[in-house]
Protein backbone atom coordinates (compact mmCIF):
# COMPACT_ATOMS: atom_id res chain seq x y z
CA UNK A 1 0.00 0.00 0.00
CA UNK A 2 1.38 3.09 -1.14
CA UNK A 3 1.76 6.54 1.27
CA UNK A 4 -1.04 8.33 -0.55
CA UNK A 5 -3.43 5.10 -0.79
CA UNK A 6 -2.72 4.73 3.13
CA UNK A 7 -3.25 8.81 3.84
CA UNK A 8 -6.70 7.96 1.67
CA UNK A 9 -8.05 5.49 3.97
CA UNK A 10 -7.18 7.28 6.41
CA UNK A 11 -9.77 10.22 4.92
CA UNK A 12 -11.89 7.87 4.18
CA UNK A 13 -12.58 6.52 7.86
CA UNK A 14 -11.93 9.24 9.44
CA UNK A 15 -15.30 10.85 7.82
CA UNK A 16 -17.53 7.76 8.30
CA UNK A 17 -18.20 6.84 4.48
CA UNK A 18 -18.46 3.06 3.91
CA UNK A 19 -15.56 1.04 3.85
CA UNK A 20 -13.82 0.45 0.68
CA UNK A 21 -12.43 -2.82 -1.11
CA UNK A 22 -8.68 -2.71 -1.07
CA UNK A 23 -7.07 -4.37 -4.65
CA UNK A 24 -11.04 -5.12 -5.51
CA UNK A 25 -10.49 -7.96 -9.07
CA UNK A 26 -13.03 -6.16 -11.10
CA UNK A 27 -12.59 -8.28 -14.13
CA UNK A 28 -13.21 -12.15 -14.21
CA UNK A 29 -10.33 -12.78 -16.62
CA UNK A 30 -7.21 -9.62 -16.72
CA UNK A 31 -6.17 -9.55 -12.87
CA UNK A 32 -6.82 -5.85 -13.25
CA UNK A 33 -7.81 -4.13 -9.89
CA UNK A 34 -9.04 -1.18 -8.74
CA UNK A 35 -7.24 0.59 -5.55
CA UNK A 36 -10.47 1.30 -3.76
CA UNK A 37 -13.52 -0.19 -4.97
CA UNK A 38 -17.46 0.35 -3.74
CA UNK A 39 -19.04 -2.54 -6.06
CA UNK A 40 -22.65 -2.13 -4.59
CA UNK A 41 -22.35 1.81 -6.04
CA UNK A 42 -19.80 0.37 -9.10
CA UNK A 43 -17.50 3.09 -7.70
CA UNK A 44 -13.82 2.74 -8.35
CA UNK A 45 -10.93 4.90 -7.56
CA UNK A 46 -7.40 4.54 -8.82
CA UNK A 47 -4.71 6.35 -7.10
CA UNK A 48 -2.03 8.16 -9.89
CA UNK A 49 1.07 8.25 -8.46
CA UNK A 50 4.27 9.30 -9.67
CA UNK A 51 2.49 11.53 -11.98
CA UNK A 52 5.77 13.90 -12.14
CA UNK A 53 8.91 11.35 -11.99
CA UNK A 54 8.09 9.43 -15.25
CA UNK A 55 6.85 6.19 -13.45
CA UNK A 56 5.18 3.23 -15.51
CA UNK A 57 1.96 5.01 -15.66
CA UNK A 58 2.84 7.69 -17.07
CA UNK A 59 4.91 6.42 -19.49
CA UNK A 60 3.66 5.71 -23.24
CA UNK A 61 2.80 2.07 -22.70
CA UNK A 62 2.15 2.37 -19.03
CA UNK A 63 -0.67 4.89 -20.26
CA UNK A 64 -1.84 2.92 -22.95
CA UNK A 65 -2.41 -0.11 -20.53
CA UNK A 66 -4.16 2.25 -17.87
CA UNK A 67 -6.28 3.46 -20.25
CA UNK A 68 -7.26 0.46 -21.68
CA UNK A 69 -8.23 -0.99 -18.13
CA UNK A 70 -10.13 2.37 -17.07
CA UNK A 71 -12.21 1.84 -20.56
CA UNK A 72 -13.16 -1.99 -19.74
CA UNK A 73 -14.26 -0.65 -16.58
CA UNK A 74 -16.50 1.77 -17.63
CA UNK A 75 -17.82 -0.53 -20.23
CA UNK A 76 -18.80 -2.95 -17.65
CA UNK A 77 -20.74 -0.07 -15.78
CA UNK A 78 -18.27 0.82 -13.25
CA UNK A 79 -17.80 5.05 -12.46
CA UNK A 80 -13.58 5.46 -12.37
CA UNK A 81 -12.28 8.33 -10.35
CA UNK A 82 -8.51 8.32 -11.16
CA UNK A 83 -7.12 11.32 -8.54
CA UNK A 84 -3.16 12.11 -8.16
CA UNK A 85 -1.20 12.73 -5.18
CA UNK A 86 -2.51 16.72 -4.83
CA UNK A 87 -6.38 15.28 -4.97
CA UNK A 88 -5.41 13.30 -1.86
CA UNK A 89 -3.77 15.65 0.23
CA UNK A 90 -6.12 18.78 -0.09
CA UNK A 91 -9.05 16.39 0.53
CA UNK A 92 -10.57 16.97 -2.81
CA UNK A 93 -10.48 13.40 -3.47
CA UNK A 94 -12.51 12.54 -0.59
CA UNK A 95 -14.96 15.15 -1.86
CA UNK A 96 -15.59 13.79 -4.86
CA UNK A 97 -15.75 10.03 -3.68
CA UNK A 98 -18.34 11.61 -1.07
CA UNK A 99 -20.62 13.17 -3.54
CA UNK A 100 -20.16 9.77 -5.82
CA UNK A 101 -21.15 7.89 -3.48
CA UNK A 102 -24.49 10.01 -2.65
CA UNK A 103 -25.26 9.81 -6.11
CA UNK A 104 -25.61 6.07 -7.01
Amino acid sequence: MSALESALALQIRGVNLPAPEREFRFHPVRKWRFDFAWPAQMLAVEIEGGVFVTGRHSRGLGMLADMEKSATAMMMGWRVLRVGGKHVKSGAALGWIAALLETK
